[in-house]
C-alpha cells in the first residue's frame, strides 16, 4: 500500500474513487454535494470543521468560535446559490471549557441562527484532549438543476470578484497585533465573515460557476479553473478592496507583492464568479445594487495554466492561498 499524500487537494483527489462515480458527489471538486430531494428543488450539503489555533485563535471567545464556524459553513452554501435552512453540529471541547462558557458558545449559535433563519438540526457532542473542535453540516435548498458549480466556467468567462479580498488576513494579523487597526474594523470581518446570501438570485441568474473565497482568492478561483477544465488570468491591481486594505497596500514599498499577499491571504469570504464577459457591466450592477462590492479581475481561457500580474506586468506569486497539510 503506498503511503497516502499529505497535501491537502492530493488527499482529497485520492479519495475521489470512494465516490464510486456518484454524480451527486461532483466528484469531490466542489465545496458541496447536490442531491434531488423535494419536488422542484435540489438539497444542497456541505460540511465546514473549526479547530481552535488553525481557524481562529487560542482563546478566543467561545461566542465567536460558534458564530465564525456556522458563518464559515454557511458562506459555502451561499456560493452554491442556495437558500440556508438548517444545520448538524458536532462539538469537541476540551475538559476546561465549563458550563459557562458552553453557554456563551450556545448564545453565540442562537444569535446567528436566528439571524441567518437556520435551525439546529442534530450532531454529536464529545469530549477531548486537543484543541476545541466543531463541525457544521449545513443544509440549503436551490430550485431543481439551479445550484452554481464551479465546474461551469467556459473560455472567454471574467472573472468577478463579489465583496472584498485581503480583509481576512489582514483582520488575523490585527487580531494578534501585527498591524494596527483603528474601530477593530478588520478583526471583525476576520471573526465574523458575512455569508454573501443576498446575491443568491444573482448568481442563479448570471453565474456560470462559483466558489467562496476561504482558501485565498488566487487559489479559489482555480479551483474553478480546474473544476471547469481551463486556465487562468488575474490582475492584481483590479482587486476589490475595502478602504482599510487599500490604505495597507498603498502604504507599502511596492504594491505588485502586497496585492499577491491580499489575493493569496484567505479568510475573506467573498463569491468569486465565472460570468459571460456580454453580461459583466450588468452582473457588477447587480451586485452593487445588492449592496455588496464587486470587480472584474481576470479571465478564464483554454489556454493552460495560472497566470497573474499587476498593471501589465507579470507577478510572481509564492503561494495561492492556504493549504492543510
Amino acid at each position: 500500500m503506498t503511503t497516502p499524500p499529505t497535501d491537502e487537494f492530493a488527499w482529497i483527489a485520492g479519495l475521489r474513487p470512494l465516490t464510486r462515480g456518484d454524480p451527486r458527489a461532483l466528484n469531490l471538486m466542489d465545496d458541496a454535494a447536490v442531491l434531488p430531494a423535494r419536488p422542484g428543488y435540489d438539497l444542497v450539503i456541505s460540511k465546514d470543521a473549526l479547530i481552535e489555533g488553525v481557524h481562529c485563535l487560542k482563546g478566543e471567545a467561545p461566542g465567536v468560535i460558534a458564530r465564525r464556524a456556522l458563518r464559515t459553513a454557511l458562506s459555502d452554501l451561499a456560493a452554491k446559490a442556495a437558500e440556508p435552512f438548517g444545520y448538524f453540529l458536532l462539538t469537541a471541547f476540551p475538559p476546561d471549557r465549563d458550563v459557562t462558557w458552553r453557554a456563551a458558545f450556545a448564545e453565540g449559535l442562537a444569535r446567528d441562527g436566528e439571524t441567518f433563519g437556520v435551525a439546529l438540526l442534530g450532531g454529536d457532542t464529545v469530549s477531548t484532549p486537543g484543541p476545541c473542535t466543531v463541525g457544521v453540516t449545513v443544509l440549503g435548498w436551490t430550485p431543481q438543476g439551479r445550484a452554481v458549480l464551479r465546474s461551469g466556467a467556459r473560455p472567454g468567462d471574467a472573472v468577478i470578484v463579489c465583496g472584498t479580498v485581503g480583509d481576512g488576513w489582514l483582520g488575523l494579523r490585527a487580531a494578534r497585533g501585527e498591524i494596527a487597526d483603528p474601530g477593530d474594523v478588520l478583526t471583525r470581518r476576520y471573526r465574523l465573515p458575512e455569508p454573501l446570501f443576498a446575491l443568491c438570485d444573482i448568481l442563479r441568474a448570471r453565474a456560470r460557476a462559483a466558489a467562496d473565497v476561504s482558501d485565498g482568492l488566487l487559489a479559489d478561483a482555480g479551483h474553478i479553473a480546474e473544476a471547469s477544465g481551463l486556465g487562468l488570468s488575474i490582475a492584481l491591481d483590479s482587486l476589490p478592496l475595502s478602504s482599510e486594505t487599500r490604505a495597507w497596500r498603498d502604504a507599502q514599498p511596492d504594491p505588485a507583492p502586497a496585492a499577491a499577499l491580499l489575493a493569496a491571504g484567505g479568510d475573506d469570504y467573498a463569491i468569486v464568479c465565472a460570468v459571460d464577459p456580454s453580461q459583466t457591466d450588468v452582473f457588477i450592477a447587480a451586485v452593487n445594487a445588492a449592496g455588496v462590492a464587486a470587480s472584474a479581475v481576470g479571465t478564464f481561457d483554454a489556454r493552460p495554466g495560472f497566470r497573474t500580474a499587476f498593471a501589465g506586468a507579470p507577478v510572481r506569486v509564492e503561494t495561492r492561498g492556504w493549504r492543510h497539510a
